[in-house]
């Protein structure tokens, strides 16, 4: 308990400071918020009114403080462009990131584990080596190169799937699902080829441990002793790849969105650069940096539940 009050307590330290440090680097940046909002033609009596209006004339410090105090309450201020609400947009759009990213790691998970057991028990045959070059193989494609080569072969061609766009999960599920085919592949077909690497290397330095050695003298054949004794030691490392794995595909889910044109924060963050609104993202990258802390937090828990040596140490 006192070690999860501890992860606790440097989670929310660490979003803190990720929190000043978004702001201070955004803040920085060259451009007034007013001059986009308003056009090059813009007098100086208006500029200093929108100025006023957005609060920019005030300290950073307090600046800082006002905009952390909404954040808290749900309240990400208005876009400087478009005059919107930012917080419920990033709930929305949260909500297609996360459902595309859950969707691609569970397609990385299906393929690596299975794939990269095999690859190790096998690593003595060609099959072995099948598969780790295959492995390898996905390992330098990017993405955005795996979703546009689906789109051609399954949506182009044999017109099984749609080639973009968005169905809501509550206004269609047989939409929603087939809608989520492709990116989802196209983010954990990479995904899953790393971490099948990394499967191998963990089961196979599981194999040549005494404790699986003793339960093969005892009589248990080898799929399930590796099954029984060794697949649990194996995930400990991992587990720490796959939440590497799960921030490297939130930015992945950046670009693929911009492919599948799907609404999610990607598209929603490079939209915002685009048009020079840095309130909106300012909240976006707060809400990802965010996101990848509670990643690594959980990652943290997990180390504990897999391995009860951990929870005996501490």
């Amino acid at each position: 308990m006192t070690a999860l009050l501890r992860r606790t307590a440097i989670l929310l330290v660490s979003a803190f400071i990720a929190s000043i440090v978004v702001f201070a680097f955004l803040a920085v940046l060259p451009g007034d918020p007013a001059q986009v909002a308003l056009g090059v033609n813009a007098t100086p009596e208006l500029l200093a009114q929108t100025r006023h209006a957005f609060g920019l004339d005030r300290p950073l410090v307090t600046q800082y403080f006002s905009w952390l105090g909404g954040v808290l309450h749900g309240d990400f201020g208005r876009s400087y462009v478009t005059g919107e609400a930012i917080g419920p947009q990033l709930a929305d759009r949260l909500g297609v990131t996360l459902w595309l990213v859950g969707a691609g790691m569970l397609v990385a998970l299906v393929l690596a584990v299975p794939f990269g057991t095999l690859a190790a028990t096998w690593h003595r045959r060609a099959s072995g080596a099948a598969i780790s070059g295959v492995s390898q193989l996905g390992v330098a494609v990017p993405a955005f190169l795996a979703g546009i080569l689906l789109v051609q072969v399954f949506a182009v061609r044999l017109r099984w799937l749609p080639s973009g766009g968005w169905t809501p999960p509550d206004q269609d599920a047989g939409e929603f699902l087939r809608g989520l085919v492709l990116p989802a592949l196209s983010l954990g077909l990479v995904q899953g080829a790393v971490l099948t690497r990394y499967v191998r290397s963990a089961v196979l330095d599981t194999l040549g441990q005494d404790y699986l050695r003793t339960a093969r003298s005892k009589g248990l054949r080898p799929y399930p002793a590796l099954l029984r004794h060794g697949l649990r030691n194996a995930a400990v490392p991992v587990v720490t790849v796959l939440g590497l794995q799960l921030t490297t595909l939130l930015i992945g889910a950046v670009v693929v969105e911009r492919v599948f044109v799907l609404p999610g924060l990607g598209s929603m963050l490079l939209d915002a650069v685009s048009s020079r609104d840095l309130l909106t993202v300012q909240g976006i990258v707060l809400v990802l940096v965010v996101l990848v802390l509670l990643v690594n937090y959980l990652v943290d828990v997990l180390y504990v539940l897999i391995d009860p040596r951990l929870r005996v140490r501490r």
